[in-house]
């Protein structure tokens, strides 16, 4: 699933949008960069992030709707990346951008624990350009993928290219469809899930529905049926971290395949289809399409990336009947 927006560059600017008013300072840097509270408090204890131009007071610092924050990280080892080869199933490349259908279970960039064998490190090696766009560490990345989703990415190219796409994602303008396997049949048609999610109060690694979460929205349709599970067609207009699967669990459908948020469903099947659910090795979620503006033409742009065969084949096991896409 789509996860909050890829860091814009040092030295852009973000606004706060009322919903995040009122809220922690180091709290919103973490999580639009995708950066550890802890590192951004030490940004801000040495002066590196400026709000409305002066540096900012205090890692608890309230939020004002409006409000713009700037912020200059340190250089830092670990954020050059030696390009490695790998393969790269590109949906659309242009002097631009680029669009990748990206497997499960690969990474996006390094992280914890995670230094080599990410999507970046074969991007650097095909496209050398991207080492200077983006934020440190994530070259020419607008939005990420959990590793165990599969699907469309966009990657800029260029630092404009860059900066339009992140400012499209975060007004919202970019939709993004997925495709579910999803536990059970839900009982009607179509739907939307607006519920707001924050962190878990007492697993600090899962989300969860929470009163006091930032708002979230999700919109779904059932595409096709069988005895034990539902295909459907999900709508993301938010991106909340692990929103798809914490709404479809607060839907009482989880994902088939889903270690956190998936409940071990399989236990209420039987036979076949409760070994084929249970063995199932990933979230069954797919990122399907994106429509948006080309970053530079303004073009309508529609990248579709094809349903990978592992969850056709998981849905074929199951006994339904392909869906209409």
């Amino acid at each position: 699933m789509t996860a909050p927006l890829g860091a814009p560059p040092a030295g852009a600017a973000i606004h706060v949008a009322a919903d995040a008013a009122a809220g922690r300072l180091d709290s919103f840097l973490a999580a639009h960069l995708g950066v550890a509270r802890n590192q951004i408090q030490a940004w801000i204890r040495s002066g590196r992030v400026l709000v409305d131009g002066r540096p900012a007071a205090r890692p608890s610092e309230a939020l004002r709707e409006g409000a713009e924050i700037r912020w200059d990280p340190p250089a830092r080892a670990e954020d050059r990346i030696e390009p490695e080869a790998g393969a790269l199933a590109l949906l659309h490349v242009d002097p631009h951008l680029l669009a990748i259908d990206k497997p499960a279970g690969l990474v996006v960039h390094p992280g914890a624990g995670r230094s080599t064998g990410t999507l970046v490190h074969r991007l650097l090696a095909r496209f050398p350009e991207l080492a200077g766009v983006g934020g440190p560490g994530r070259p020419g990345i607008v939005h990420r993928l959990d590793r165990d989703t599969s699907g469309v990415m966009l990657v800029a190219r260029t630092e404009a290219a860059y900066r339009a796409l992140v400012r499209q994602f975060a007004e919202r303008r970019i939709d993004k469809r997925y495709l579910a396997i999803v536990h059970g049949r839900p009982r009607t048609a179509a739907g939307s899930i607006e519920a707001p999610i924050g962190r878990h109060a007492t697993e600090r690694q899962r989300m969860a529905v929470r009163a006091a979460g930032r708002p979230a929205r999700t919109g779904w349709r059932v595409r096709a049926t069988c005895a034990a599970a539902a295909w459907l067609e999900i709508e993301l207009h938010t991106g909340r971290t692990h929103q798809i699967r914490v709404h479809l669990k607060h839907l009482g459908h989880p994902l088939i395949g889903d270690p956190v948020y998936g409940e071990n469903r399989w236990r209420a099947l039987a036979g076949a289809d409760r070994t084929l659910v249970s063995r199932f090795p990933r979230p069954a979620l797919h990122a399907w399409r994106l429509a948006l503006e080309h970053p530079v033409t303004g073009e309508p742009l529609r990248l579709e990336a094809p349903v990978p065969s592992d969850l056709v084949e998981l849905w074929t096991n199951l006994g339904g009947e392909s869906p209409r896409l």
